[in-house]
């Protein structure tokens, strides 16, 4: 394996081997239940090596815990790419040392800032010691490996520490390796990284714990996190090609724990810029989700609709997706657009004619149907003293568009629905007279049940919502499991049925079609993926994204 390739390589696999312990360890089972983000959980040490400039750092902590994995994963595979060819046995040579943390650092985009041959990524891998003289040992041994195999070495002293390089690549990236006091051995793709990480601990200032973003962050590390990802926006947004959506987030840091019955990924996302007041929390889950069916896939829920752009939780989906897609047309309001149809047919603005009314709480709710190419969708909200003009306006624009507002019931419940009427003929012989016959199609319908009045895309979806009332979601034990998870008050849920979503996400985040491929263990595991908001103050916002997991 060409060094150039290594790194990347490695980066792969540890991120691989964060997602295999998470969905694998046995631990998870008996893990409590987390409540949001706590704090007070340990901070990656090796990050006193890492240039606040950095793109990323990714943290395993307390490895040892991943010995008992070995039925469900190659752990070799996180170290094949160092130890090809070299004779180095990592249970003999590596495991009697490794002490409490593994962290992978894309230190810069292009380490020698030489144009001229092109970008080439500078990586650092840190990997404590428990064991000092062994580790020293090791490292030798590696190097006297490559030797025989016929490496030119490199070796200097910087900065009282010795640095070896394996040179036989020489104007290409290039195995290089140090042993840092007591507690670190260093490897990077090219000595200039290496030296960097040696001043980037003489000089404190430089390294990412001096960075004031990041010590606010480090803060919000739960307590019990196994894995962490500190990420510079805007440069991995540079380093992987993607053009940000709204620049609102220049920092953001990642910990995952295991939970019960699954895994907890809690993030808090800086900028130096004020965020303005969210919307009202919510202490309870929103009472609109009793009336969406518990197979939907796609779930939004909050309150206050007329607010969404500037909500915490819309925030939050902001972050999360546009992470994913690089798009800036990624928002909530693109997103709990069930009602798109109706806004293309009948030229309704929704944020006009629609949202601004819901001043109360909401559920969004899709549900895919290959058979008739869109999604079909339940939209509740709670009535508030604006509700009535809202939806006499909605009936008034229906029947501007030439449809029929008409009401008969279902099942002894009042329906209103906007319907088109059309003539259907029966071919006659020549003796007969052709006879015809009046249908209607709907074009969405709307009943009032209680405190909230409900709209689906169809008469078939009304009837379920009406019929199975016990079928909801707000009573379904996944939906339960999901949400606990989360500390309230929160700003509401974005629901994801993992089996019952696929369609409709990939339509929206492409990417999702290659992360299913490089996070296979997972994605052959989920349940379904729960985000909430809960928490923020004038420069950070903060929230959680929890994957329920099959096999536990």
């Amino acid at each position: 394996m060409g060094r150039s390739l290594f790194f990347r390589f490695l980066a792969a696999n540890l991120i691989m081997l964060l997602i295999n312990f998470a969905v694998f360890s046995e631990t998870t089972i008996a893990a409590p239940v987390s409540k949001g983000i706590r704090g007070g959980g340990e901070q990656p040490s090796a990050a006193i090596f890492v240039s606040k400039q950095a793109p990323a750092m990714v943290s395993i902590l307390n490895p040892d815990k991943l010995q008992g994995l070995e039925k469900q994963v190659d752990i070799s595979k996180l170290t094949e790419g160092l130890l090809e060819n070299s004779g180095i046995d990592y249970r003999k040579d590596i495991q009697p040392w490794l002490g409490r943390e593994i962290t992978l650092a894309v230190t810069s985009l292009d380490c020698d800032r030489d144009p001229d041959n092109g970008k080439q990524p500078g990586y650092l891998l840190a990997l404590a010691t428990k064991a000092p003289e062994k580790s020293r040992e090791f490292l030798q041994l590696l190097f006297s490996k490559r030797v025989l195999a016929g490496a030119d070495l490199n070796v200097e002293e910087y900065a009282g520490i010795k640095v070896i390089a394996d040179d036989s690549q020489s104007g290409k990236a290039m195995l290089t390796g140090a042993v840092v006091g007591d507690k670190f051995v260093l490897f990077a793709n090219d000595p200039k990284v290496l030296r960097e990480a040696i001043n980037n601990v003489q000089a404190p200032d430089l390294n990412l714990t001096s960075s004031n973003q990041y010590q606010e962050a480090a803060k919000q590390i739960s307590k019990g996190a196994f894995g962490i990802a500190f990420l510079n926006l805007p440069t991995v947004a540079q380093w992987q090609g993607l053009k940000l959506p709204i620049q609102t987030f220049d920092t953001q840091l990642v910990s995952l724990s295991l939970v019960a019955k699954g895994l907890l990924a809690e993030t808090v996302a800086l900028t130096p810029e004020e965020i303005p007041p969210s919307s009202q929390q919510l202490s309870k889950p929103v009472g609109a989700l009793k009336y969406v069916p518990a197979d939907f896939g796609v779930v939004v829920s909050s309150a206050d609709l007329s607010n969404i752009s500037s909500s915490n939780l819309a925030r939050y989906w902001q972050q999360f997706a546009g992470a994913l897609s690089g798009k800036g047309e990624v928002s909530m309001t693109n997103f709990v657009q069930p009602l798109a149809e109706i806004q293309n047919r009948w030229g309704v603005n929704l944020s006009a004619d629609i949202f601004k009314w819901v001043k109360g709480e909401y559920a969004v709710a899709l549900m895919s149907n290959p058979q008739q190419g869109n999604p079909d969708w339940v939209f509740v909200v709670e009535k508030t003293p604006e509700t009535s003009d809202g939806i006499s306006h909605l009936d008034e624009i229906a029947a501007k568009n030439g449809l029929n507002v008409s009401s008969f019931t279902l099942d002894k419940q009042p329906i209103t629905a906007w319907t088109q009427l059309a003539a259907t003929t029966t071919k006659a012989d020549a003796k007969t007279k052709p006879s015809f016959s009046i249908e209607a199609k709907a074009y969405g319908v709307h009943t009032t049940i209680g405190n909230y009045e409900i709209f689906t895309s169809s008469l078939e979806t009304m009837h379920e919502v009406v019929v199975a009332k016990d079928n909801n979601l707000i009573e379904s034990r996944n939906f339960q499991k999901s949400i606990a998870t989360f500390p309230k008050p929160n700003g509401g849920y974005v629901y994801l049925d993992w089996t019952n979503s696929q369609d409709i996400l990939q339509k929206q985040l492409p990417i999702l079609k290659l992360l299913k491929i490089v996070a296979k263990p997972l994605f052959d595991n989920l349940r379904s993926l729960t985000i909430s908001s809960y928490g923020s103050d004038i420069h950070s916002l903060q929230g959680g994204v929890f994957f329920q997991l099959d096999n536990l």
